[in-house]
């Protein structure tokens, strides 16, 4: 699952994008000021920061370009009531990737997220499972977790297919001696490193159940 900071002062709008984001299966974080978003951006590691510029203490502006002073590459996005072209010039000179100006419309700003951090579907997220199909790397909380490369591929096959079937001679494609009961050794290993949810479907195959 992908986690986002949303600096934000305004309660109303701060929770209505966080059940917005939410709904779309993204981790939100919210920090009312600029000192706290800095204290929980040291505590945690994000995907993406949604940040206001007019709040307490530190804004949005000093906020970035503090991060990205430290080594901090994680996406920004600036979402301000500030219009004017010296804002637009400081948001990205501070390190900004995209600059949405308020009122704005949520779809568009999801489209924009999107875009941003599923670049050409290359993270796939289970629960907190990111499948990271350009490197073949595979984390659970942001931590990288070592598995078999044949654990790894079965997985991924799952995973694309996740909520459906997998017929079991599929996976067998992917073995190297492939028998029912190494199968089951190589599914029960997945479970277990993962702890990921696979229903054995008799006769059939395998399936990565939903979150």
């Amino acid at each position: 699952m992908y986690k986002i900071l949303l600096l934000e002062d305004d309660e109303i709008l701060s929770q209505t994008l966080k059940e917005l984001l939410e709904a779309k299966k993204y981790e939100v974080s919210i920090a009312k000021n600029g000192n706290i978003a800095l204290d929980i951006s040291y505590e945690q590691d994000f995907d993406l920061y949604l940040l206001d510029v007019n709040v307490p203490f530190l804004n949005g502006f000093d906020f970035l370009k503090e991060l990205r002073d430290s080594g901090d590459r994680t996406p920004a996005f600036f979402i301000t009531a500030l219009r004017d072209l010296k804002s637009l010039s400081l948001g990205f000179s501070s390190g900004a990737d995209d600059y949405i100006k308020k009122p704005f419309d949520f779809d568009e700003l999801l489209i924009r997220i999107d875009a941003k951090l599923n670049v050409s579907d290359s993270k796939l997220t289970y629960k907190n499972i990111i499948y990271n199909t350009l490197d073949d790397t595979i984390t659970i909380d942001n931590k990288p977790v070592e598995i078999p490369l044949i654990d790894k591929k079965i997985f991924l096959l799952l995973f694309k297919n996740m909520g459906k079937i997998v017929d079991k001679n599929s996976i067998f494609e992917i073995m190297d001696k492939p028998t029912d009961l190494a199968l089951r050794v190589h599914i029960s290993k997945i479970k277990k490193k993962l702890m990921v949810n696979i229903s054995n479907i008799r006769a059939q195959g395998y399936r990565l159940e939903e979150v």
